[in-house]
């Protein structure tokens, strides 16, 4: 199952994602209109159901990415990746693990965007030695002190 949540700017956009991925299953968990809403309230929604293992992956939407992908990396756990093409998304889920992906309504074009989730959706991750270690460093509890 896969998580998705937008804002206000990107419910168009949503509608579309689960249209054209209609044999995917996804929890939306909103925003469910074009009126102004919060962004963080369905980061969290998303991050929480990726982080509970109620969903494997998730998908948030919103103008630009750069808000949501904010506030879902604020989540311990949460690897949540901005992607604006295929090549980024590859990246994402073979090198970072990716759990969450982003994506900005007002600056993809709806027809990359389905590319880009497609491409995230069946890429996995290497487990290569460097990736799995840099992950790691990642989770330290106190990434400042590494060198």
């Amino acid at each position: 199952m896969i998580a998705i949540g937008n804002d206000h700017a990107a419910y168009e956009l949503k509608q579309e994602v689960i249209r054209h991925f209609q044999n995917q299953v996804f929890n939306d968990f909103g925003a469910h209109s074009s009126e102004p809403v919060d962004y963080p309230i369905y980061a969290r929604q998303v991050c929480e159901a990726v982080l509970s293992g109620a969903c494997a992956t998730g998908i948030l939407l919103c103008g630009t990415g750069v808000g949501m992908s904010i506030a879902a990396n604020r989540y311990p756990g949460i690897r949540a990746a901005l992607c604006r093409d295929t090549v980024t998304a590859v990246a994402a889920r073979e090198h970072n693990d990716a759990n969450v992906l982003v994506l900005g309504a007002r600056v993809t074009d709806s027809a990359l965007v389905m590319e880009i989730i497609n491409t995230f959706l069946n890429t996995a991750f290497t487990h290569e030695e460097r990736h799995v270690r840099r992950l790691g460093m990642l989770n330290d509890s106190d990434i400042r002190r590494l060198s």
